[in-house]
């Protein structure tokens, strides 16, 4: 036996011997032939068991008895730091600890109850009473993130844990009406239905006398006097606050973050601000607000200085950024410049600090970045029913010609097609966002449509959106020369020849972009549309021009569902049917198009049964993009239903529309939806597979 448990077995047999000796006589206590004090005292001796004591003696040698009632409640910046001195920062007092439960304690409260037990298991609810009508959700969200009754809500506990945690959330409660200006609040914990009631459960009330709210007297912005021309009444308009308006923690807070901004807006990069100090008076129940305000000096920006200029130099930046040289100095420029070095892929880390020019009035700008990695190897594989397999592998370094010259080199190998390309691509060209683009490429397809082996070089201009920068507006336009040599169905007997083309284009695209996303858009539409004016030499020269509308809207009807819609209609106005390269002419049908039909599948056929395109065509789609909250909410389906057709003329009457239909899978990763549909043909032609399968990445639209 050890010390501690020996000492404290005998303190107890002193205090028992001493508290009851008028009813325990001493002889019982000892014999009279053993003298008191020649009596051996045995520390292992059980002790006896005192009648009515109530309480297990407890095991004092055993070290692993758990004799907490509740295990630690932590919180981890559920609440904004309020930065005033009187209200306490909440965040850390409200630390709630349920330990050792104090069982004396919870029998005292609860004696002369119905209740027999009180360490019997029983389940609670939450009431409150008298709480101020114009707290807001933040109240609400708060407690239920730092309160113990409700992080434990619906486990089974005895009434001293409920009762401790009950006091806690007392607590708690007091402090969060304080940050809402309520100094004098009052709160009491009651408890009801100690029987379980009907339904089993103990009822926790708060009963809360909040008191009038506390307001605003003296404020004082203290430095904010130093600023330049009438920057002191400016930055106090947008300070906002004003003497009489109620002591809101988080709207002192708010209205520093605003002045903050705005300085950093206004010309000040070295702008600081201190703590708030909120001095309370009860009596009055006002109080003084005083913040320490130091501008700094108002500056224009400098030049840009950079360490390590391997990827490209200060002018390049200085290109890049959306402020010029001697343009008041604004944060959110500094913001936008790391930004969009960012999005050129080129760059891991970057540090952008200003720092006091030589020059009077100006501040440079140091950069400091660390190259990401150049070079990538990507691959990429679908599969489409009618389509067939399609592997795609690149090659490309991001900075081979500097700085952003882009080289690239893929080859694709697909069921019905084999190619190879280089492409340079040079970003941010003489205009950030402007980026130039050339492409070779040799070609092999062979599909039911046509069969085409084509030499090709562009080169076009563009202005396109990206994953960080989403634009409204967005253009490109080039230049397009190929020489393809194409089987085609000719003559009134529809037979087969080879033909070659020279064909001469100048594409051109605009589109407006008013939706939410890039990727997965919830809500907004998109425009676009596109012109080709086209030259052909073959048998003769003669001229066409090639035009597409595209437009998509989605429509948000709870937080789990999408609808999307799609149309698109196209023409092609100038030349015949058969005079057009096979591979120029407009088709429908795939996974992109009408689901549920081959790639390129919908329209007039040949005698083989072969579509042979068009010179307009018109396409519809509806879906609905459901994603429950199962499995993460990773996971979404989609039903849909498509339709369009493909006509010889110039302008499409939209008669004999084919419809497909099906349900879609999506997986929602970090980089995009994974998209998986499955399609049927609701009026098919000859020779329409009865099922069709698509596999890519992103949405259809």
């Amino acid at each position: 036996m050890g010390l501690t448990a020996y000492c404290f077995r005998l303190l107890v047999l002193l205090i028992f011997i001493g508290g009851l000796g008028a009813a325990i006589p001493l002889a019982a206590q000892v014999s009279d032939d053993t003298p008191f004090e020649d009596t051996p005292l045995d520390p292992d001796q059980p002790l006896a068991d005192i009648p009515d004591f109530g309480v297990a003696w407890p095991d004092l040698d055993n070290p692993d008895e758990d004799m907490s009632a509740d295990p630690e409640v932590s919180v981890d910046d559920v609440v904004s730091d309020q930065g005033v001195a009187d209200s306490e920062n909440l965040a850390e007092d409200a630390q709630a600890s349920v330990d050792q439960d104090n069982l004396d304690e919870a029998r005292d409260e609860v004696a002369g109850s119905r209740t027999t037990d009180i360490l019997a298991e029983s389940q609670y609810e939450l009431v409150f009473t008298g709480l101020p009508e114009q707290l807001n959700d933040v109240f609400d969200t708060r407690f239920d993130a730092l309160s113990a009754l409700e992080q434990y809500q619906g486990d089974e506990a005895n009434f001293a844990q409920i009762k401790r945690r009950a006091e806690n959330d007392r607590e708690l409660v007091e402090r969060l009406l304080r940050i809402e200006g309520h100094y004098d609040a009052i709160v009491r914990t009651r408890f009801d239905n100690l029987d379980g009631g009907s339904d089993g459960k103990v009822t926790v009330v708060f009963d809360v006398a909040a008191g009038p709210q506390y307001r605003l007297d003296d404020i004082t912005l203290d430095g904010l006097q130093k600023a330049a021309g009438d920057g002191p009444s400016r930055l106090r308009d947008v300070f906002g606050l004003q003497s009489g308006d109620v002591i809101n923690s988080d709207e002192i807070i708010t209205a520093q973050f605003e002045l903050e901004t705005a300085m950093s807006e206004s010309g000040y990069p070295f702008a600081q601000t201190g703590e708030p100090e909120l001095t309370i008076d009860h009596a009055d129940r006002n109080g003084d607000l005083k913040i320490n305000v130091a501008p700094g000096g108002q500056y224009n920006f400098g030049s840009i200085i950079m360490g390590d200029t391997s990827l490209f130099d200060p002018d390049h930046l200085q290109l890049i950024a959306r402020f010029d040289r001697g343009d008041l100095y604004r944060r959110s420029d500094v913001e936008d410049l790391r930004r969009a070095l960012i999005a050129t892929g080129l760059v891991s880390t970057i540090n952008i600090d200003p720092v006091v020019s030589p020059e009077p009035d100006m501040v440079d700008l140091t950069v400091n970045l660390t190259p990401a990695p150049l070079r990538t190897i990507a691959g990429e594989i679908g599969y489409g029913t009618g389509e067939g397999l399609r592997t795609e592998v690149s090659w490309e370094h991001r900075n081979f010609f500097p700085p952003e010259g882009l080289i690239r080199l893929a080859g694709v190998l697909a069921t019905q097609e084999q190619a190879g390309s280089i492409t340079y691509r040079r970003n941010n060209f003489r205009r950030r966002d402007n980026v130039l683009n050339g492409r070779v490429a040799l070609s092999n397809v062979d599909r039911p449509a046509f069969a085409a082996q084509t030499f090709s070089v562009a080169a076009n201009i563009e202005r396109l959106s990206n994953l960080i920068y989403q634009k409204r507006w967005s253009w490109s336009a080039g230049i397009e020369l190929l020489a393809s040599q194409e089987r085609d169905v000719v003559g009134e007997n529809m037979r087969t020849n080879q033909q070659t083309f020279f064909i001469g284009a100048l594409p051109a695209t605009v589109t407006y972009d008013a939706s939410d996303d890039l990727l997965d858009p919830k809500s907004g539409f998109r425009l676009s549309a596109r012109v080709s004016p086209e030259a052909s030499l073959q048998n003769g020269s003669f001229f066409y021009v090639r035009g597409q509308i595209d437009g998509s809207a989605y429509v948000p009807v709870s937080d789990k569902v999408v609808i999307a819609g799609r149309m698109r209609l196209g023409s092609i106005a100038g030349a015949g049917n058969n005079r057009i390269a096979p591979s120029r002419r407009l088709y429908s049908g795939g996974g992109g198009s009408v689901r549920g039909y081959g790639f390129q599948r919908i329209g007039p056929r040949d005698v083989n049964n072969d579509p042979v395109g068009g010179r307009s065509l018109a396409e519809f789609s509806l879906e609905a993009r459901i994603r429950p909250n199962i499995f993460g909410g990773n996971f979404g389906i989609v039903p849909f239903i498509d339709a369009g057709n493909v006509y010889t003329d110039p302008i499409p009457d939209f008669s004999g529309l084919r419809y497909g239909a099906g349900l879609g899978v999506r997986y929602y990763s970090n980089f995009g939806p994974v998209r998986i549909d499955l399609g049927t043909p609701i009026n098919p032609q000859p020779g329409d597979s009865r099922i069709a399968v698509y596999v890519s990445l992103g949405q259809a639209f």
